[in-house]
């Protein structure tokens, strides 16, 4: 059975085109996937910083988030 040979430049700007086509297809995935990110890495900022602030009661949050 006989193999095929590629040069490696070759093989690298083929698979750096199908991935660049790929992503362009499904842009919306992977937009979707990096908000996910984006919001996992916030919440976990946050709540580090919970943990090192002092607490506060609901009553104070609640208003805080009504805006009064």
């Amino acid at each position: 059975m006989a193999t095929a040979t590629i040069e490696e430049k070759k093989l690298k700007k083929l698979v750096k085109s199908a991935l660049t086509e790929a992503l362009k297809e499904q842009r919306s995935f992977v937009q979707d996937i990096v908000e996910d990110a984006i919001e996992d890495f916030a919440f976990d900022r946050a709540i580090e910083q919970g943990l090192k602030s002092k607490a506060v009661s609901r009553g104070t949050v609640m208003k805080i988030l009504q805006g009064k």
